[in-house]
């Protein structure tokens, strides 16, 4: 793997005809580091974000030793990357040979679960073990979040009541898990979840052991300007403090995106110009997924040594492949001047970017470069609040459009 210092740096100096994916160790140190110093109780990494074993190693040897794994392909993964790490297999409906894997041969010991088909499945494969910890997922709104987690899986506030009370008899420690969806942009996302929390412990009088607030804590991208993350641990904390559980409750949280979205940025070639449209070559079935499917706008910048002066004008991008479906609308504002040959950074990548790539039509990106610049925006350090940025290069973003 090579090692630049910065993506400038990668794109002149390689001058690369393939995508190429930067890494930065030192974003996702950064991130780890603050959940783990400044969230109120213990942070499980959803490693479905980003499933890299150089991240997963970065972010445990900067404090994060709990993982939320969806899969037994996951839990194999993060076992043998790291063998200390407490892995969590918080995905609702499972193989039961899956969990059967987890428990016995992983040693994991903590399930989610929303049904009482699920719990039983969950009982059976363990050998109705008496050290679980089952956590319930509870259905809660996703509407303050970009992304809604609120169809497929969590139990109903009327259904909840003989769930939470079977759990409790066969549960060692008994949770009660939620999530908000994907980049919540409030924290009332999350008291407003903690208050149907607080109304399903009153119906069923159970004793609670855990209360996990799942994901969704945001990244910032264009036209997605969260407040501080402080501000949503304080209002959990606040919420949480004031929930009927066990003394020795604890409070957990699975932050996926926001540990891991500034680990990566791509660079891409520009292969041909079509007016405001941009063929690149990399897209939707790249790292790009999410802009061509949910319309997400990453942050770019161009990559020229000789700085443009040209004004910003909003682009559309076509990826490699054969596809007319390989199209992101944007819109990605870029200098009226860029032209075929020229490289752009796409920035905040690392949630689900490289996770969703496949090689479709022989594209990949299998170049990889380690670089110590910093990522094109952060909720960790220089955030930017005001409605402009200077870019690396030295172009002015509009970060807000």
């Amino acid at each position: 793997m090579y090692k630049l210092h910065s993506a400038l740096g990668v794109a002149t100096t390689l001058t690369p005809a393939a995508p190429v994916t930067l890494i930065r160790p030192q974003a996702a140190a950064r991130a780890a580091r603050f959940f783990v110093e400044k969230f109120p109780g213990k942070s499980l990494y959803a490693v479905k974000a980003n499933p890299s074993p150089a991240l997963l190693r970065t972010l445990r040897a900067n404090g994060i030793t709990h993982y939320d794994v969806a899969s037994i392909a996951e839990v194999r993964l993060v076992a043998e990357t790291l063998p200390d790490a407490k892995l969590c297999f918080m995905h609702p409906v499972k193989a039961e040979e899956a969990i059967a894997e987890a428990y016995h041969v992983h040693g994991v010991r903590t399930f989610s679960l929303d049904t009482l088909e699920e719990l039983a499945k969950i009982m059976r494969a363990t050998g109705n073990a008496t050290d679980l910890e089952l956590c319930v997922r509870l259905r809660v709104s996703s509407e303050h979040s970009e992304l809604s987690l609120a169809a497929k899986f969590g139990a109903e506030l009327g259904e909840v009541k003989e769930l939470l009370m079977a759990t409790r008899q066969a549960a060692d420690a008994l949770g009660i898990c939620f999530h908000v969806g994907s980049q919540a942009m409030t924290p009332h996302a999350y008291t407003q979840a903690i208050e149907r929390v607080r109304a399903a412990i009153v119906d069923a009088s159970v004793t609670v052991d855990i209360i996990d607030v799942g994901g969704g804590f945001p990244s910032i991208y264009p036209g997605m300007e969260p407040p501080a993350l402080e501000l949503y641990f304080d209002a959990i904390y606040r919420a949480a403090e004031s929930l009927p559980v066990s003394y020795s409750s604890e409070l957990w949280c699975e932050p996926g995106r926001a540990l891991s979205a500034e680990y990566s940025s791509l660079i891409v070639r520009v292969e041909r110009r079509r007016g405001d449209e941009l063929y690149i070559n990399d897209g939707a079935y790249g790292a790009l997924f999410d802009a061509a499917h949910v319309g997400w706008r990453f942050p770019v910048t161009l990559l020229r040594k000789q700085e443009s002066e040209a004004e910003l004008q909003p682009f559309s991008f076509y990826g490699p492949t054969c596809d007319d479906m390989d199209h992101m609308a944007g819109p990605f504002l870029l200098p009226a001047d860029v032209q075929p040959g020229d490289y752009i950074e796409i920035g905040m990548l690392g949630a689900y970017g490289c996770a969703m790539r496949t090689g479709f039509n022989g594209f990949t990106a299998e170049t990889l470069v380690e670089v110590d610049d910093a990522p094109m925006a952060s909720m960790y350090e220089d955030r930017v609040d005001a409605p402009l940025r200077t870019a690396r290069n030295g172009t002015v973003v509009k970060i807000g459009q």
